[in-house]
């Protein structure tokens, strides 16, 4: 708000000839609203963004990319399943392969072997199986992978003797290379089982213990390396589909 004040002229003038000066005051209240103007502002901007933010934290739905809800869906299933899971990624790799294994054959009878053509086993970018050997198709970073499931009768239908025994376990895979000129062990474990079959273990059914031994790491791989495995107690081999297999993926 304005308000006027008048100022006395020249005191040698007469006091009809007065002049009138106008001088403007500012009015305290006009300070106030707009103090106030500028807070209300400020708590309506703080109000909207807390709205916004409650509104899409209850809308997750609506910020999933295309392609997310298969994914959503399975994840269960590619928790339970690391062959899915590793069958999954291999086959979006540009240069992969996945093998599943079957117990000897004529061929190579104290072997673990390897088939192309069966269940899920398939190979892509210049991977190969020759003579029951992955051949790496370009030098570079590799994961490679394999699984060997058992079942293991501990009793040998021998009530008595459960128990007493321990069975090893072995699976391993190896590496030859002519950079390095000979074989070397990438991977390998060693698991027992029978140690104590007269307590109950949710490895065990009543038809022997079941167990997998897996394995998987990151090399930098030559080409033309060749990886084979090694495993034992092959008549002891769970060979039904996604049980025994064996990999590899270009990174």
């Amino acid at each position: 708000m304005v308000a006027y004040t008048t100022t006395p002229s020249d005191v040698e003038m007469g006091q009809e000839e007065k002049t009138m000066v106008l001088v403007e005051k500012k009015s305290s209240t006009g300070w106030i609203w707009t103090m106030s103007v500028a807070l209300l502002t400020v708590a309506l901007c703080l109000g909207g963004i807390q709205l916004f933010a409650l509104y899409w934290s209850r809308k997750p739905e609506s910020m999933t990319q295309p392609g997310q809800t298969e994914t959503l869906v399975k994840k269960d299933t590619v928790e339970k399943d690391p062959h899915y899971t590793l069958s999954r990624i291999s086959s979006k790799a540009k240069a992969a392969i996945h093998l599943e294994g079957y117990e000897g054959g004529e061929s190579l009878p104290e072997q673990l072997q390897w088939r192309i053509d069966q269940g899920q086993a398939f190979a892509q970018g210049g991977f190969k199986l020759d003579n029951n050997q992955i051949v790496i198709p370009q030098t570079g970073l590799y994961f490679v992978y394999s699984q060997a499931s058992f079942r293991v009768s501990c009793s040998d239908g021998d009530e008595e003797d459960a128990g007493k025994h321990i069975t090893p376990l072995s699976h391993r895979i190896w590496r030859y290379s002519d950079s390095i000129g000979s074989k070397a062990s990438l991977m390998s474990a060693v698991r027992s089982v029978c140690q104590n079959t007269a307590q109950e273990d949710v490895y065990s059914d009543g038809q022997g213990w079941y167990n997998a031994i897996y394995l998987g790491a990151v090399f930098q791989l030559n080409k033309g390396d060749q990886l084979r495995t090694e495993t034992n107690q092959l008549s002891e081999l769970e060979t039904d589909e996604g049980r025994t297999f064996f990999g590899v993926f270009a990174l």
